[in-house]
């Protein structure tokens, strides 16, 4: 990918029947991501597999690195909606229920495909992680005012960071996992547990087993 490849759909859809052929084309650009691998990913067969003209697609998309991102944004948009909801709920949760919750969810949302997971932290670096940069953001305000309000029993004092620290750190652990385990040997449950333990001995010294 050049410097010079357009990221950005051409045009957002408004009406009901191009916002269908919009999803369609998602949801085939996913498929074929996940079959044919990056490379061999093109406009031609995404529009094929999603049963519409390559000018259609092109009406909203100009390249398949548009699809890409287009899909990868789509993924944030969902787990953002998913954990800001999570977070107003857990926001008088106790810690360990609070953590134990969190990365439950955050498992459960990369499990539901990993194939398609693997594929676009592959591609991370094809697309840009500069458009990214504002979900991850979103992402750490949530958990940071979590931490705000259990500021008086937690470790750590500078609350933006360890927003940072946890979130990073539980996301790289949980790509790591799909990308080093096939997908019928991730072991789920013995990560979540190393996850809660490692983020409870982070804020409070001790993993939930220890108190």
């Amino acid at each position: 990918m050049t410097q010079s490849t357009p990221l950005n759909p051409r045009k957002r859809p408004k009406q009901h029947r191009s916002r269908a052929t919009v999803s369609a084309i998602l949801e085939a650009t996913a498929r074929v991501l996940v079959e044919d691998g990056f490379d061999k990913t093109s406009t031609n067969r995404v529009a094929k597999v999603a049963g519409v003209s390559v000018g259609s697609l092109y009406q909203y998309f100009p390249s398949k690195e548009a699809l890409v991102m287009a899909l990868c944004e789509q993924h944030c948009e969902q787990m953002l909606t998913l954990f800001g909801d999570m977070s107003l709920a857990l926001l008088d949760a106790p810690l360990p229920v609070a953590v134990r919750t969190w990365v439950r969810r955050m498992l459960d949302a990369h499990r539901v495909d990993p194939r398609l997971h693997r594929a676009l932290v592959h591609l991370a670096l094809h697309i840009g992680l500069e458009n990214l940069e504002r979900f991850d953001r979103r992402g750490r305000e949530l958990v940071q005012a979590y931490l705000t309000q259990r500021a008086d029993e937690i470790l750590p004092t500078d609350l933006p960071l360890a927003a940072f620290v946890l979130c990073t750190a539980v996301e790289s652990i949980t790509h790591r996992g799909i990308l080093e385990f096939d997908d019928d040997g991730i072991p789920w449950q013995a990560l979540e547990d190393e996850i809660c333990a490692f983020v409870l001995r982070y804020l409070i010294g001790r993993s939930d087993d220890e108190q």
